[in-house]
């Protein structure tokens, strides 16, 4: 009979786990550093849905989350503003930051846009995957 808690010895099955559980923390960690979260305000709920659209028909980001109005308090050229804007939080990875920055930036209608990007330090390993696979997927050819 078996001591409860101890594992069950089978031909090369524990370092066999131990190999399989590393190369999936190892993968796991690799899209986890890759997988960010970009934060960007618009002035208008349209404007926002506009970008939004944009950056995932074109695979820039997997998903794009439209927060209703904020509230921004800020100064703007020597000036306290009190304005409200929609916040959009996109997930992307790292590879697309720039081309995505860029992309915002041509269209937005400030001058100097906040795109803010923060690092994915933990997720689910699902999620990740269909992050990385939307991602990297054709972009569409339809607009919705």
């Amino acid at each position: 009979m078996l001591s409860p808690g101890l594992p069950i010895h089978r031909r090369g099955s524990v370092s066999s786990v131990k190999t399989v559980n590393s190369k999936v923390e190892l993968a796991m960690n690799e899209q986890t550093s890759k997988a960010i979260v970009v934060l960007i305000t618009a002035g208008s709920r349209e404007e926002a849905v506009s970008l939004a659209e944009m950056l995932v028909n074109s695979r820039l980001a997997a998903c794009v989350q439209i927060l209703p109005e904020i509230e921004s308090i800020y100064f703007w050229k020597g000036k306290l503003e009190r304005q409200p804007e929609t916040l959009l939080i996109a997930k992307t990875i790292e590879a697309k930051f720039d081309e995505l920055r860029r992309e915002v930036t041509a269209l937005h209608s400030y001058e100097t846009p906040e795109i803010v990007a923060l690092p994915v330090t933990n997720a689910s390993a699902p999620y990740l995957e269909w992050l990385t696979s939307i991602i990297e997927s054709q972009p569409a050819n339809n607009t919705a």
